[in-house]
Formats: structure tokens, C-alpha cells, sequence
């Protein structure tokens, strides 16, 4: 796809960080927005900031988590516009303070794979349908991350929802393909970005809350992490313009940190000389 003018454009995770970078440049180029995201009160700011900006854009508050809900997105979607052409799967979640799997919470499996994983395949079933009907040009970006590229992450929820995001977005890629569709498809690999994404717990629903009893050593590393976000991450807007130039030449990994392709490579060959994953540390 290379011309985005007058484009339909529905994202998830609308209301913040790379979302609304996206949201802002789908604007730009002149596309109508469609924007979803769980928290109201900020997503009702963003709209009113794109169509202060001469945006056509629409709120949809919308739980990922529940395929019912991303019906009802897809609907009012098709009520406003009639169509859907680009399709970003970003909102996300990530809990407070590492964990192994043995010591994790089953709440935090529920909310994360929820939103990560069945996010996206709630996305997916929903649109991918609409699109191979329109049999038009059509784009899908899947928020996946480095995390999902290596081979430890300390937080295992998270790790194992975006390793899981990677392989889905690579089937649909093939299955795209074996079809010959005019519907293409790319996976977002980014490290770290300047968001505020390490306070997702923010929108956890009550009944999958968890009380943590942090240490003063896990609340420091989260505060150091984020720290380290702020200083060191990109902005969610140069990773906007990444993802776009990716869908004008129809590429399908997206990995935002070249420096960061050591650790992956690092794992492959682990996998393909059939030894033992390489230490952490040695990373």
C-alpha cells in the first residue's frame, strides 16, 4: 500500500503511546481513524486533540479481551466508513514485577493473554473477513515486541503472549499469501519506547487484580526500567514512521532496535545447533 488518503484505519490501543503516534499520522495522511482503546477518559482526549487537527476520527472504547466487543468496533466501523483498509492489533498490557512460571498468578495469565494474545485473535477474526471481501488493498500490523524474539524475558506472561502474537502474525502472513490476498500483513518488534506502558496495571480489570507484596527491590527495578524508558527508549513517533514505511514496502518484521538483533540471532543458533539456550548473562 502507498497511498493512505482517504483510508479507514482502525487501532487498538488508540488512546496512548505507539497507538495514538499511529492515530496521529494516519491523520496526517489524510485517513479516517477509527480509535479503540479500554480507558475513556484518555481516549475521549485523543479524540478531541486528531479532530482539532482536522482529523476524521471516532472513539470506540472497546475491551480487546472480549471478541464481542471488537464486533461491535468492526460494526461501527462499517457504519461510519464502509470499509476498512488498515488494521493495527497494538493495545497491550504487562504486569507489575517479574515472575517464574511456578510463582506466577493465574489472574495475570487471564488479563495479559487476554489482551496480548486474544486481542489480536479477536482482531484478526473479526476484520480479516471484511478485508478479503472488500477485495481491496488492506494492511495488518500486529504489536508484538523484541520479547517476543528471544529467549528469556523475566516477565513470563508477557514473554510467552508476544512470542505467541510473532507466530500468529507469521501464520497469517503465509495463509495471506497461499490465498493471494490483496490483504498483506507485518509484525511490530519494538524494545524500549518513551510510553507509559510499565503502568498498564492502571486499566487491569478488579476481578483480575492481584496484590503483589513487592519488595523494596522490585518496586526500584520497575522504577529503574521506566527510567530507563524515559532516558534511553524511542519516541512513539519515530516507531510510527517505521511501521508505516514497513506497509508502503510491504515488510513484514518490523525490529525497531537493530542493536538489539545479537540476542535473536543469539537464539536461532541455539535452536538450529540443537544446544542448550545461551545464559542470560552472556547475552
Amino acid at each position: 500500500m502507498k497511498q493512505f488518503k482517504n483510508k479507514v484505519a482502525v487501532i487498538t490501543g488508540a488512546a496512548s503511546g505507539i497507538g495514538r503516534a499511529i492515530a496521529e499520522l494516519c491523520v496526517q495522511e489524510g485517513m479516517k481513524v477509527i480509535l479503540a482503546d479500554i480507558e475513556k477518559g484518555v481516549l475521549a482526549e485523543t479524540e478531541k486533540a486528531l479532530q482539532a487537527q482536522g482529523g476524521i476520527v471516532i472513539a470506540v472504547q472497546t475491551d480487546v479481551s472480549k471478541a464481542e466487543d471488537i464486533e461491535k468496533l468492526a460494526q461501527k466501523t462499517l457504519n461510519a466508513f464502509g470499509a476498512v483498509h488498515l488494521l493495527f492489533n497494538n493495545a497491550g498490557v504487562v504486569p507489575n514485577g517479574g515472575s517464574t512460571v511456578w510463582k506466577s498468578q493465574y489472574a495475570d495469565w487471564e488479563w495479559v493473554l487476554g489482551v496480548n494474545l486474544y486481542g489480536v485473535i479477536h482482531g484478526l477474526q473479526t476484520f480479516v473477513p471484511i478485508m478479503l471481501e472488500q477485495d481491496t488493498e488492506c494492511h495488518i500490523v500486529n504489536t508484538a515486541s523484541m520479547a517476543g524474539l528471544v529467549s528469556y524475558e523475566c516477565l513470563v506472561t508477557y514473554h510467552v503472549s508476544k512470542h505467541a502474537i510473532v507466530a500468529l502474525s507469521e501464520n497469517l502472513y503465509h495463509s495471506l499469501a497461499q490465498q493471494k490476498a490483496k490483504v498483506k500483513a507485518s509484525v511490530l518488534c519494538p524494545g524500549w519506547v518513551k510510553t507509559n506502558f510499565l503502568n498498564a496495571e492502571r486499566n487491569c480489570p478488579p476481578a483480575l487484580s492481584v496484590q503483589r507484596n513487592m519488595t523494596p527491590v522490585s518496586i526500584r527495578n520497575i522504577q529503574e526500567a521506566q527510567n530507563s524508558m524515559a532516558e534511553n527508549g524511542l519516541s512513539p513517533h519515530k516507531i510510527a514512521d517505521m511501521v508505516f514505511a514497513a506497509i508502503r514496502e510491504e515488510k513484514f518484521y518490523i525490529i525497531t532496535h537493530p542493536e538489539l538483533k545479537d540476542m535473536v540471532r543469539q537464539r536461532m543458533e541455539d535452536i538450529l545447533e540443537e544446544r542448550n539456550p545461551t545464559p542470560i548473562e552472556q547475552l
